[in-house]
């Protein structure tokens, strides 16, 4: 077993994306997209590059008190904020933080930023929030269970959970073909990890500084959000953009689960 902190390894390998600036989810909004949210024209990504099912919102996010979880890059949090949203962020990296401070400082928008792991929500009180955003994000994260019970503590009751994830089907296949051939070869049993699937040389060869990577199975995905308390009220799919696997499955899957109001 490597004796690599997966926390503070990724944190590292997303603060060099940002300073990179070639990753698409790095890349802050401009000023005519805050505009144009501020007059209730807006739309985020949850997964892959399509915007999030609007019905899945508050008709009206005035005064809604949103967790932007594990999503900063000066992209979702600061739409949301110029929509009217009472917006916090927060990332495991220090640098995507600061997208969204730049955004927030360049047009005007309150956002509290907060550093720390997804699966570490002790900075919130429960039920503090309305609504909590998690784009594709946990695949970076070695365990989502605790993910899951904290989005429902700090949730208010009927509160909603917005979750991006991937299809864990898609890491069964060898990276380098699939990557340099485009061939879908069967070779990794799941769930898969960076740390356990490929040897110290495969891991120098895909990038020793690039961010690991977590399959998680649709038992932890979907189940523990059933396991934490949360119904399901929504799911959607997409291909995965930029793999050989998008002509034959999704590559992602999001839902939208709330958390049950209390009987009096």
């Amino acid at each position: 077993m490597s004796d690599i902190d997966p926390v503070a390894h990724n944190r590292a390998a997303w603060d060099r994306e940002v300073e990179g600036g070639e990753n698409v989810w790095t890349r802050p909004v401009d000023p005519e997209t805050i505009a144009k949210a501020r007059e209730g024209i807006w739309s985020v990504v949850l997964i892959d590059f399509q915007p999030a099912t609007r019905d899945w919102f508050p008709d009206d996010l005035s005064g809604v008190d949103v967790l932007c979880l594990a999503s900063g890059g000066g992209q979702q949090a600061p739409v949301l904020a110029a929509a009217g949203a009472n917006v916090t962020s927060m990332d495991n990296s220090q640098r995507q933080l600061d997208r969204d401070r730049e955004v927030a400082d360049r047009e005007g928008l309150a956002i509290e930023t907060v550093l720390g792991d997804m699966r570490d929500l002790s900075a919130f009180g429960d039920g503090t929030f309305d609504l909590v955003f998690n784009p594709v994000s946990n695949v970076f994260c070695p365990e989502i269970a605790p993910v899951w019970r904290e989005c429902f503590r700090v949730l208010r009751s009927g509160g909603a959970l917005l979750a991006g994830f991937m299809n864990p089907d898609i890491f069964i296949f060898d990276r380098e073909a699939e990557d340099e051939r485009g061939e879908l070869i069967v070779r990794h049993a799941l769930p898969y990890s960076d740390l356990t699937h490929l040897t110290e040389e495969e891991r120098e060869a895909f990038g020793a500084h690039s961010a690991l990577e977590f399959s998680h199975t649709m038992t932890d995905q979907i189940g523990g959000q059933l396991a934490a308390g949360f119904v399901l009220t929504g799911f959607a799919e997409a291909p995965h953009h930029a793999g050989a696997t998008a002509k034959y499955m999704p590559g992602y899957f999001a839902t939208r689960a709330v958390k049950p109001v209390l009987a009096p």
